[in-house]
């Protein structure tokens, strides 16, 4: 699936594309948990932390390897976002877990970044 939900949200995030980042998430229901936790239950309370958020992000990249649907209202995609950190890119890698309505669109969504042990 080239444009399905999960790519058009991950093409919005990235494109600043808020109306159609928003388009993608459920009307009610919505939930959203960060990699600490931080959890947001409504669409439009989300969509404002992104759209404060993303703006600060010096040197933001995200590279999507794959997204697969389940089949069964499940999503996966695995990715990396890149930021720029004391002008040093830092990059994460993720997956995020998706949940979807009937109507294709995101009820819920984790994300997982993965860590590395202390050196």
């Amino acid at each position: 699936m080239s444009d399905g939900v999960i790519e058009r949200y991950l093409h919005a995030l990235v494109a600043g594309d808020w109306a159609t980042f928003a388009g993608c998430l459920a009307d009610d229901g919505f939930t959203r948990v960060g990699p600490y936790g931080d959890t947001y239950t409504n669409t439009a309370d989300y969509v404002a932390f992104l759209t404060d958020l993303m703006p600060t992000l010096a040197g933001y990249e995200m590279q999507v390897a794959r997204v697969t649907y389940a089949g069964d209202g499940r999503a996966f995609a695995e990715l990396s976002e890149t930021v720029d950190v004391d002008g040093t890119p830092l990059r994460t890698l993720e997956c995020l877990a998706f949940e979807l309505t009937g109507n294709d669109r995101i009820r819920r969504v984790e994300v997982f970044t993965q860590t590395r042990a202390p050196a």
